[in-house]
């Protein structure tokens, strides 16, 4: 998912009564039963990846139902991830696909990006050596944003016909000064230490749990050149959060983005709203850390 359409917030009392009593009974079953009893295997595990997102997920979603699209394993895989390949193989590789049929969008895009991009490169702040740009798809962001500012690129991202149609086509004479494209998926993958002035990741990080954020996060600090800076661009929910089943996405409200990134040590720069898109679409924030 790199759009997501707003829609309005259904009533939520019914949930809320839900989650209440889902509490009230926690508080009175004996603790030995807890620990061994299937549903206090699927609260832990939801609640150690998803800490900040938790409650709100499960007052909208019955843990029952919550559990098998987020945590749950299948032939080895996470239902999370897995179900985000499977949607993302479907997927053009091209601008209308990376923007999920909102390319008349695509230049506003990156002209904010390109702005407040500017805030933090240059003399006494961060290089332009060499960028990262994670779940770059088909390079758009770093064709448009990136490249035109740093001398060196990398790409990473999980679906392998993204890939290979930013170096064969899309970025043109660019991809001469692209050094690596990484095929992998965020939760697996760790950067080179102490490489890159700027790490953008935009559209990404709502396809990962908290945990998952919140640890490749930690990963990307450490691969920071002196001043380098860690930018997400993302949809964020006006209240709470959302979960989206199908192409299994979570999209956050800031103040619990703000949470994943301080428990990942990160000290936030700015905080900025992207302006110019249809009040249908859900709001999109950027974010610059260290």
């Amino acid at each position: 998912m790199e759009i997501t359409l707003e829609e309005e917030p259904s009533p939520s009392l019914e949930y809320k009564g839900a989650h209440q009593a889902f509490r009230d009974r926690w508080k009175e079953t004996d603790d030995t039963m807890c620990r061994h009893s299937m549903s206090f295997h699927l609260n832990h595990t939801l609640r150690s990846e998803f800490f900040a997102s938790y409650l709100y997920l499960v007052e909208k979603i019955p843990l029952v139902k919550l559990f098998p699209v987020t945590c749950e394993y299948i032939k080895g895989e996470k239902q999370f991830y897995y179900r985000a390949q499977k949607f993302y193989e479907d997927v053009p590789a091209s601008e209308e696909g990376m923007m999920g049929d909102f390319v008349e969008i695509s230049n506003v895009d990156l002209e904010g990006s390109r702005q407040f991009l500017k805030r933090f490169v240059g003399p006494g702040k961060a290089g332009t050596h060499c960028a990262l740009d994670c779940g770059s798809g088909i390079g758009r962001v770093s064709k448009g944003v990136l490249l035109p500012v740093f001398e060196k690129m990398e790409l990473v991202d999980m679906m392998e016909h993204f890939l290979l149609h930013a170096h064969e086509e899309y970025l043109g004479d660019g991809a001469d000064r692209v050094e690596t494209y990484y095929c992998f998926a965020l939760q697996e993958f760790t950067p080179p230490k102490n490489k890159y002035d700027v790490i953008w990741l935009q559209w990404v990080a709502c396809h990962l749990t908290d945990k998952d954020l919140m640890n490749f996060l930690i990963r990307c600090k450490k691969s920071l050149r002196p001043n380098g800076v860690i930018i997400i661009k993302d949809n964020m929910a006006r209240q709470g959060c959302k979960l989206d089943p199908i192409d299994s996405s979570i999209s956050r409200h800031l103040d619990i983005m703000r949470v994943i990134i301080a428990k990942a040590g990160l000290e936030i720069l700015a905080v900025e709203k992207q302006d110019g898109f249809p009040d249908v679409i859900m709001p999109v924030w950027m974010v610059a850390m260290k």
